[in-house]
């Protein structure tokens, strides 16, 4: 239907992503406060079974394509680019994540349409859409109000506990026939999975994750004693990964692990959003920054402002003390 808010569905590996349920939720919200239907988006090669996933819209949109099995974003475009002119929704939010980014970014270029991007949450004001946004690594928010025509929304992932974007019912699924080039000029060959890491940070239940606040590699360290001492790993941020202070194994983040542990001590980690996506759902989450105003506090249950350089010896030596008291 004409005006309706739909939800792009990410399927990766056989499976509909989580941030595909966060959308479904926070599109809900939008499409009740504009008074139009939700419709979900799924595009893949043979997907429709994961359509029943998505009941919380009112229907799913499914595309079946050979063309559509792997991550280059041109057939993706193309056949969101038909399917939006045809049938003229008001806005498309689409997952801003490692798989669907180049989807996300190159389907406003395709229609030509506005492109609201890092949205961490959507409303309906006095009857408009507006997205609320984070600029320069979360330093920043701005209040975007989409404009006339289709809008494209870059949507972070968190926007919405995924548990608000299930639902028990199975949606009406219509299947829907493109048009797509025999010869595209990207072809999916297959993926080449990284070789696992001597530690499996996903699977720990505490971590003490590094930033580049921890000044050397040498200061390393003073996190490996913390970590022993409460039974858990290091991990870190990606600077600390790009400056080759721990392995690929150990990020976490969008470009890296999502980790959910009991306790998550970050200790001189700024925040980045892109940082937060990876740990924003561990159960304890506790910073430590010599910046009060970095973006980590805004997501952690305890902070300190101080430099963890001097207070990871010290959490270390109580930790110690109460470990060796128990009988």
């Amino acid at each position: 239907m004409a005006g309706d808010i739909w939800a792009l569905a990410e399927a990766w590996k056989g499976q509909v992503s989580e941030i595909t349920y966060e959308m479904l939720a926070l599109g809900r919200e939008v499409a009740e406060g504009l008074g139009r239907g939700l419709q979900a988006v799924l595009l893949g090669h043979e997907v429709k079974g994961l359509a029943e996933t998505l009941g919380l819209a009112d229907g799913v949109l499914c595309v079946d394509h050979p063309a559509l099995a792997g991550p280059p974003a041109e057939a993706s475009c193309r056949v969101l680019g038909q399917l939006v002119r045809e049938r003229g929704p008001t806005a498309i939010l689409t997952p801003l994540t490692n798989v669907s980014w180049d989807v996300t970014t190159s389907l406003a270029a395709h229609l030509q349409a506005p492109f609201i991007s890092f949205c961490k949450d959507a409303q309906v004001q006095d009857g408009r859409l507006q997205a609320r946004c984070v600029l320069y690594g979360g330093k920043m928010e701005a209040i975007v109000v989409a404009g006339g025509g289709p809008t494209v929304l870059g949507i972070l992932p968190g926007a919405r506990p995924a548990e608000k974007g299930r639902a028990e019912r199975t949606p009406s699924v219509e299947e829907v026939a493109v048009s797509l080039p025999e010869a595209p000029r990207a072809v999916f060959k297959n993926f080449i999975e990284p070789e696992a890491g001597d530690v499996d940070i996903a699977r720990q239940e505490v971590l003490v994750a590094v930033g580049r606040g921890i000044q050397s590699q040498d200061n390393l360290a003073l996190a490996g004693e913390l970590a022993r001492a409460l039974g858990g790993a290091v991990c870190g941020s990606r600077p600390v990964i790009d400056q080759g202070w721990l392995p690929l194994s150990r990020q976490v983040g969008k470009s890296g692990a999502i980790v959910k542990p009991r306790l998550y001590l970050a200790a001189g980690v700024s925040g980045a959003p892109e940082h937060v996506e990876g740990m924003k759902d561990a159960s304890l989450i506790v910073a430590i920054n010599t910046d009060p105003q970095a973006p980590i506090f805004n997501v952690a249950h305890y902070g300190v402002v101080a430099d963890a350089l001097d207070l990871l010896p010290l959490i270390t030596e109580e930790v110690r003390k109460v470990v060796s008291e128990k009988p």
